[in-house]
């Protein structure tokens, strides 16, 4: 059930009574439940009374920030923000829909480009901090913002081994791998199957951002991680915005920032899989 401090803000800011509501499940954060008002009105509350008081406002600004790109893609608008929860646009979601035209709407998101590497905030993947600081290059960023805050966490809680902090003793030339030269694309951040759905038209759907600008290969590699995403959502983006060749090596280290922020929340195997990536590319 919605404590009823949260239904209480909610009525009094919007107006309406809630006549119903529905707990959701599948994320591992929050709660969240489906609220209807007695005109029919339906909107998706997420709440959290054990999170930083910037973690929704952070989600919101990140949401606001997808929905400027020149892309199709549904981006769910805000209606309330609290320290301790986050209301909605509730969105039907749909067994079908244009995997095609998602991974079109994608690299169309990919083409709102910045100056620099990075954001003007720092915000949040999963409930763990995320820093955005400013880099003119891409690896540079990668590795300051992205792994070494990881890693250290990670030993910092003993989840890897204290002597994989000595990569980071180097400033540059860390790894073989030699990413294409291309501007700062807006990323949704934590793209994973959970982070998205098909509308009722058929249209995707995007969410739970953890948004800056980076390299695009870091969203197509999340894409990879866990599956979800079918070949037709690969062709749709390819012929928007091609791929260079030898992404599939570029993949596997992007997505040690993710395996990464998983060991740190979840431990278990994803430590031994972090550790192995770390060896590999350092």
């Amino acid at each position: 059930m919605i404590p009823i401090n949260i239904t209480a803000i909610i009525e009094s800011e919007l107006g309406f009574k809630i006549s119903s509501q529905e707990t959701l499940h599948g994320g591992d954060i929050n709660k969240a439940a489906k609220i209807e008002t007695g005109s029919g009105d339906r909107f998706f509350l997420k709440w959290n009374n054990h999170t930083p008081g910037d973690f929704f406002e952070s989600e919101a600004r990140g949401l606001d920030l997808l929905r400027s790109a020149d892309s199709e893609l549904i981006i769910p608008e805000v209606f309330l923000i609290r320290n301790n929860f986050l209301l909605l646009e509730y969105i039907e979601e749909s067994d079908t829909g244009d995997s095609f035209d998602f991974g079109v709407q994608l690299a169309k998101l990919h083409k709102k480009t910045n100056e620099l590497f990075g954001l003007d905030h720092s915000n949040y993947i999963g409930k763990l901090s995320q820093r955005n600081g400013y880099h003119p290059n891409w690896l540079e960023f990668f590795i300051r913002e992205r792994l070494e805050p990881q890693v250290k966490l990670a030993i910092d809680s003993g989840k890897l081994p204290k002597n994989l902090l000595s990569i980071f003793d180097r400033v540059m030339n860390y790894t073989y791998v030699v990413f294409p030269d291309e501007p700062p694309a807006l990323l949704h951040g934590d793209l994973w199957n959970g982070n998205y759905l098909f509308n009722s038209e058929g249209k995707a759907s995007t969410y739970d951002p953890a948004v800056y600008f980076g390299h695009r290969e870091m969203d197509l590699a999340m894409t990879r991680l866990f599956g979800g995403f079918d070949s037709d959502f690969y062709q749709g983006y390819n012929e928007e915005y091609p791929l260079e060749k030898g992404y599939e090596e570029r993949f596997k280290l992007c997505n040690l920032y993710p395996v990464l922020v998983h060991a740190n929340l979840f431990g278990g195997h994803y430590c031994s899989q972090a550790e192995a990536l770390l060896k590999r590319f350092f």
